[in-house]
């Protein structure tokens, strides 16, 4: 399974008493693969560093540099799905390059794209990504 991870989400994830550290766990293991472009990796590292520390920030990014399941995505068309907040476009952009599974977000901005037929872009919240990759791992 492929998706691409919205920082709000990357937040929820890092630390190792967080309720969805599940996620970074499979990721690290290799079982979900992670689609980013270098766009959204400045964000990721920015949105980290404020949040936790730069030391943090640091680390994070140190081990996805090192995964094998960490996809580097090229966008060479812009979408412009997302009307109301056009920064979250990088993130549907990179949905769309990368031909991911999910896009994993809690942000409401992201929920016009359930309205949009073309590109089809699933977003999910870290819940329901939980409940398909429970099923996938029991079939």
């Amino acid at each position: 399974m492929r998706i691409v991870l919205d920082t709000n989400c990357l937040l929820q994830i890092v630390p190792r008493s967080a309720k969805h550290r599940w996620l970074f766990d499979l990721i690290k293991r290799g079982d979900i693969d992670l689609a980013i472009t270098s766009e959204i990796l400045f964000e990721y590292e920015e949105q980290l560093a404020d949040f936790y520390a730069p030391v943090a920030a640091d680390g994070v990014l140190q081990i996805l540099d090192t995964l094998e399941n960490i996809f580097p995505v090229q966008v060479f068309f812009k979408w412009n799905l997302i009307t109301t907040d056009p920064d979250d476009n990088k993130f549907s952009d990179c949905a769309v390059a990368a031909g991911a599974d999910y896009l994993v977000t809690y942000d409401r901005h992201f929920r016009i794209l359930t309205d949009i037929e073309f590109p089809k872009i699933i977003c999910v919240t870290l819940e329901e990504l939980k409940t398909i990759a429970e099923s996938q791992t029991d079939s």
